[in-house]
Order: C-alpha cells, then structure tokens, then sequence
C-alpha cells in the first residue's frame, strides 16, 4: 500500500512524516526511511534505518524503484518505507514518470506487508491522475 502526502512547500510534510515514523518505530516495527541528505537524523528515533540516497549513485525513479526493492528484499520483516522528498530522491520532476512509479511501486508492494509512505512537495492542483490517486 502506498500514501501519499502532497502540498506545498512549506505545509508541513516533514513535520507529519517525522511523527509518524517515530510512532511508527515506536511499535516494533521494522522502518527504513529514505532521503537525500541528513536532515532527518537527530529526529527519528535511533532504531529507524536512515538511508541517505546521496550515498548511491541512483537517479531517475526507475532506479529508486530497483533500490527500494532491494531493500524488501534484503528485509523480511520490513514493514514500513517512507521517502521525505521523492522528487529530490529520484532527481526527478516529471510528474508522469512520478505517477508511473507509484504505479509500479504499488503493484511490487501489493502483496507484501509493506506500507510505503512517500512526501511530494508541490503544487497538488496539476498533479496527474496517475498521482492524485494515492493522496
């Protein structure tokens, strides 16, 4: 399953997502959060598996696609991804290949106990169909 949290910059996204990781993480569960960057480290709580995207020489969501797939595979009793920023992740802002791995995102975690979280920071009102459908 995928949930996707949409808005503007600014709207508290990050916030939002922070707190869910941390009580997420809190209930025993298994939780890799994804970003580029470091900005999440001192506010996710220690046991919260922190990738940081800069690390890896990943781009497009094709890629990120094959990376987050192989972190299920390394990781049986993963339960929840999230991604902080999946446009800057990717290093990719076309929304029609956004909506494309969302697609193809969901229909790998379709039957798994994954639960994908993922933040876009932008204008909502001209997101494509293929986007708006996970908000």
């Amino acid at each position: 399953m995928i949930k996707l949290i949409a808005g503007p910059k600014g709207t508290g996204k990050t916030a939002k997502l922070v707190d869910d990781i941390n009580a997420v993480a809190a209930s025993d569960s298994n939780v890799v959060c994804i970003e580029r960057g470091n900005r999440l480290d001192q506010l996710l709580k220690p046991n919260v598996r922190l990738v940081n995207m800069k690390e890896y020489p990943v781009t497009g969501f094709s890629q990120v696609l094959a990376f987050v797939c192989g972190i299920c595979s390394k990781d049986y009793d993963l339960t929840h991804i999230y991604v902080d920023a999946i446009c800057k992740v990717s290093e990719d802002y076309d929304l029609e290949n956004l909506g494309a791995f969302l697609n193809s995102l969901d229909a790998f975690l379709k039957d798994t106990p994954v639960t994908a979280t993922i933040i876009f920071s932008g204008d909502t009102d001209n997101l494509p169909e293929s986007v708006k459908k996970f908000i």
